[in-house]
C-alpha cells in the first residue's frame, strides 16, 4: 500500500492558495460560477452547501497518495449518496460543486462535470417511504449493473421483478440481499436473506449468515422459494426515524 504524502508536496498549487476551499473558489471565479465554498485552512478538505434543503453539503476531499479529488453528495434524511466521483481536474470539481449548490438536476450535474457518477438514487424531498424504497432499488440495480458479478446482478433483477419483494426496502450486507419494512436510518429487518454465489447455487435463509432454508440453481427460482418464507403479516413501509 502506498504511503500518504505531505499534502503540501502533492498539491503545491493548493498550498499557495492556502486551502482547498480557496483554490476551488479561485477556479470557480475564473469560470464565473456562482458558488461559495466553505472557508477552511485545510489542503485536503472543502465543502459547499446547497440551496436545496434536502441535499447535504457536497463533501470534497483530496487523496493522500496521489493527486486526485473525490466528491460525495447525499440526501439529508438517510445520508445516502446521490452523486460520487473522483477527478484530477479542479475546474470540473468547481463546475460540479456549482451545479450541486444551485440545485441542478442530478443528470445535469453529470452533464457539466462528466466525472460525476450517479448512484441510481433519485431525490425524494418529502421523504416518502415508498419513493425512498424505489430509489434504493434503483441504486442497487445501478450498482449491480456496474459490477463484475452476473449472479448477483441476476438476483437483484429477479427480486425487483417480484412485487412482494419490490415493495420492501432493500439493503445489502456483504452482498447478501436483505429487506426492511422501514427506510434508513432505522431499519426494521424482515427475516429473509438472499445470497448469490459464484459457481454455487443461490441460497435463501431467514437470518444473515444463518441456516440455509433453500437452494436454487437460478435467481428466479431462489426468489420463488424466498416468497414461501416471506412473513404474511408485514406492515406497510414506514420512514425509519431514529
Amino acid at each position: 500500500m502506498a504511503a500518504s504524502r505531505d499534502p503540501a508536496d502533492l498539491y503545491p498549487d493548493i498550498a499557495v492558495e492556502g486551502s482547498l476551499a480557496a483554490a476551488l473558489q479561485a477556479a470557480a471565479d475564473e469560470e464565473d460560477l456562482d458558488v461559495r465554498f466553505e472557508a477552511s485552512d485545510s489542503l485536503r478538505h472543502a465543502s459547499v452547501m446547497s440551496v436545496v434543503p434536502h441535499r447535504t453539503a457536497l463533501d470534497i476531499g483530496a487523496w493522500a497518495v496521489e493527486r486526485r479529488w473525490s466528491i460525495r453528495g447525499c440526501e439529508t434524511f438517510q445520508n445516502m449518496a446521490l452523486i460520487e466521483g473522483n477527478t484530477h481536474d479542479i475546474a470540473q470539481l468547481a463546475r460540479a460543486a456549482c451545479a450541486w449548490h444551485n440545485g441542478a438536476e442530478l443528470a445535469e450535474i453529470r452533464r457539466v462535470a462528466p466525472f460525476v457518477h450517479l448512484t441510481g438514487r433519485f431525490e425524494v424531498p418529502d421523504h416518502d417511504p415508498v419513493h425512498l424504497t424505489e430509489s434504493e432499488w434503483q441504486h442497487l440495480r445501478t450498482e449491480a449493473s456496474e459490477m463484475d458479478g452476473p449472479e448477483y446482478r441476476a438476483l437483484i433483477e429477479a427480486a425487483y421483478a417480484e412485487p412482494a419483494l419490490r415493495r420492501l426496502y432493500p439493503f445489502t450486507s456483504h452482498w447478501t440481499l436483505r429487506f426492511s419494512t422501514s427506510t434508513r436510518p432505522r431499519l426494521t429487518t424482515v427475516p429473509l436473506c438472499l445470497d448469490a454465489h459464484r459457481q454455487k447455487p443461490y441460497s435463501v435463509s431467514a437470518h444473515y449468515m444463518g441456516e440455509v432454508l433453500a437452494e436454487a440453481a437460478t435467481a428466479e427460482a431462489a426468489v420463488s422459494m424466498a416468497l414461501r418464507h416471506l412473513p404474511s403479516d408485514l406492515v406497510a413501509m414506514t420512514p425509519g426515524v431514529d
